[in-house]
């Protein structure tokens, strides 16, 4: 088991099966010495969207449920970056990271949310984790998801 597997065995996470997409896109593309995960919803183990990370935080869903469905996708994006790589050693860095969050009007605190991926990030990753961010509160997300976040990572050099 890698560095990173065992970081993510040691929280309690285990990486799900990287969803398939949900429309006309692609998971992740690998371009030269960049991995571009695509957004990535909520999604639970069993692919499926928990009630509890459906609705608009700030209003049906409070900033903690927000900040989990964020920390939930960043769960998914490593494991779609698994299945891009084979081997999450192969993160050079976290490069970039965009979180959508499905806001109600008026809520201005979609940073704190987004910190939920941003955390389990550079938890799991260390140093290689800490990454520029993008963060946007937006009318409605597929799915009704409270959150979507992608990702861009530089793939180490071998």
């Amino acid at each position: 088991m890698s560095a990173i597997e065992d970081r993510l065995a040691a929280i309690g996470v285990v990486l799900p099966k990287a969803a398939p997409p949900v429309a006309n896109y692609v998971p992740f593309v690998v371009a030269g010495s960049l991995l571009v995960i695509s957004g990535q919803l909520a999604l639970g183990p069993d692919g499926k969207l928990d009630p509890d990370h459906m609705g608009k935080v700030g209003g049906s869903l409070t900033i903690e449920a927000g900040r989990a469905a964020a920390r939930l996708c960043a769960v998914n994006i490593l494991a779609q970056a698994k299945a891009a790589l084979g081997d999450l050693e192969r993160i050079g860095r976290c490069v970039r990271l965009g979180g959508f969050i499905n806001a109600a009007p008026g809520f201005s605190q979609v940073a704190a949310v987004m910190n939920g991926a941003s955390d389990l990030v550079v938890e799991v990753l260390g140093e290689k984790g800490r990454h520029a961010r993008t963060t946007i509160g937006v009318a409605e997300l597929p799915l009704d998801c409270a959150v979507e976040v992608e990702a861009l990572f530089e793939i180490a050099s071998s």
